[in-house]
């Protein structure tokens, strides 16, 4: 598949020009025209660029990419090492961040509540389909214990639970995956059970004990693997591209 054609399909797919990011969403370092192998991961760490070195692949596709909002210009360091490796093997750097975590069908979001069944989504922010925060139900009310170990062994992950006061039976439950916790008190005000994300703050204990809602945090990393693993396995069955979806650990 061609370079231009990719990106062309991606744009088309995740239309990155209809939310305001912290990022560039795209094609972010050129690298060969022709593409074959792509590498998907959750973040273009070195570590990332060198399994794709190892698997000569002529793509990388990640959520968490590079350039973002009030970093520095100059590539040294760190981000020259990670930037040198990829011209020199002449690989392609693909990132998408909103756009992925709101997809309807291939996003961060949207795959969490397939994983978990979190029936009847919609919008955290009603009236906005463009919320990075999402809503839904769950068919049969959860125990706070049974869903923390729900998503224990679901995301492969010790989840951070801070109960709500009254340790009431989770049927409503609102997400955002990654750093989404600034959401919870949204969530609390429109009377849903818990809130589940990635991230935890200082504030989010408080909250949490002051607007009696449930809190869990299951990592960064282990809640936004779903997006870009699917987006790949999407790729491979419409254009045939050879995928392989590479999980460099990360606990938080």
């Amino acid at each position: 598949m061609h370079r231009a054609d990719l990106e062309h399909y991606l744009t088309g797919l995740l239309k990155p020009e209809k939310i305001k990011d912290f990022t560039v969403n795209g094609l972010q370092v050129q690298g060969s025209e022709q593409i074959n192998k792509v590498i998907t991961g959750v973040t273009a760490s070195k570590a990332l660029i060198d399994r794709a070195i190892s698997e000569k692949a002529d793509a990388i596709l990640v959520h968490h990419g590079y350039f973002w909002k009030n970093e520095s210009y100059a590539i040294r360091g760190m981000k020259h090492d990670r930037i040198k490796a990829l011209l020199v093997n002449d690989i392609n750097l693909f990132a998408y961040h909103l756009p992925l975590d709101i997809h309807p069908k291939l996003g961060n979001n949207a795959q969490l509540a397939k994983l978990f069944n979190i029936e009847n989504v919609e919008p955290l922010e009603v009236g906005n389909p463009l919320s990075v925060a999402m809503q839904g139900c769950f068919a049969t009310p959860w125990s706070a214990d049974e869903l923390a170990k729900l998503i224990d062994s679901t995301l492969e992950r010790q989840c951070l639970h801070i109960a709500a006061p009254s340790n009431k039976p989770i049927k409503t439950i609102a997400w955002c995956t990654g750093g989404g916790q600034g959401y919870i008190e949204l969530a609390a005000e429109q009377g849903i059970d818990a809130f589940l994300t990635g991230e935890v703050s200082e504030q989010t204990t408080h909250i949490a004990h002051e607007m009696d809602i449930h809190f869990f945090a299951a990592g960064h990393h282990a809640t936004e693997r779903y997006g870009i693993k699917a987006l790949g396995e999407h790729l491979a069955k419409e254009h045939g591209l050879e995928v392989v979806f590479v999980d460099i650990d990360n606990p938080v």
